[in-house]
C-alpha cells in the first residue's frame, strides 16, 4: 500500500508518517521501483500502534520505547506497565494543575464586575495589581 493508504488506515497523516520514518521511530517503508514507498501490514500495525499510543498521551520518546517493547518477543510486560502506570501518574498531576488553573479562572470571572467601567479584576490580577477597594491580593 502507499503512504496515503497506509495514512487513512492508520489514523496518521502522511505528514506525520514521513516525519516517524526521519527521526528513526518507524523504519521507513520499501521504496517501490517508481520511488513511491510501500508499506507491509507489518509497518501498518506499527503506525495504527503509534496512533493508538499517541491517543492516549504517549510522547514520542515513550513511544519509542513501547515499539522497543513490542518489537521485543522476550520483552517483559513490567517494563510496559510501569511506562503505563507513569504515564497514569503523570495525567494525574496534569489534572491537577488544569484543575487549579480553572479554579484561578473562575475566581477572576467572579470578582470581575463585567460592566462598562474601567477596574477590572481579570486585568488587575494578570498584570499583578489589585483592583482599588476589592482587598484581593494579586494572584
Amino acid at each position: 500500500m502507499n503512504i496515503s493508504q497506509a495514512a487513512r488506515q492508520s489514523g496518521l497523516s502522511a505528514k506525520t508518517i514521513r516525519y516517524y520514518e526521519q527521526i528513526g521511530l518507524v523504519i521507513p517503508a520499501a521504496r517501490a521501483d517508481n520511488g513511491y514507498r510501500q508499506y507491509q501490514e507489518s509497518d501498518l500495525e506499527e503506525l495504527l500502534f503509534l496512533s493508538r499510543a499517541r491517543q492516549v498521551g504517549f510522547d514520542l520518546g515513550e513511544c519509542r520505547q513501547l515499539l522497543e517493547l513490542l518489537r521485543d518477543h522476550g520483552r517483559h510486560s513490567a517494563h510496559a506497565r510501569e511506562l503505563v502506570l507513569e504515564k497514569g501518574r503523570q495525567v494525574r498531576r496534569r489534572i491537577e494543575e488544569l484543575q487549579a488553573m480553572q479554579r484561578q479562572l473562575d475566581d477572576m470571572a467572579r470578582r470581575c464586575n463585567g460592566d462598562e467601567g474601567p477596574e477590572c479584576a481579570i486585568l488587575d490580577d494578570l498584570s499583578g495589581t489589585t483592583c482599588p477597594g476589592a482587598g484581593h491580593k494579586p494572584l
